[in-house]
């Protein structure tokens, strides 16, 4: 059962960053800048994964404690 929560919590993790990574593209962040940065590429996949992790951890961490309180009723 432990491996299947961790097999789950690695795909939403991977579909979050994914989501992330396609909403920070769509905004086209190389337009604000007359010459964008050699590691404005780098940049956006560091935030993407931050944005993505985040958003995982408190839906994964919402629904695991959703779960614990309606297991207690």
């Amino acid at each position: 059962m432990a491996e299947l929560k961790t097999f789950i919590t690695l795909i939403v993790q991977i579909g979050f960053i994914l989501i992330a990574f396609r909403a920070i593209k769509s905004i086209e962040v190389e337009r604000f800048f007359r010459q964008p940065p050699a590691g404005l590429p780098l940049l956006i996949v560091l935030v993407a994964i931050a944005i993505g992790y985040t958003c995982a951890s408190f839906f994964t961490n919402f629904f695991t404690t959703l779960s614990t309180i309606l297991g207690s009723l």
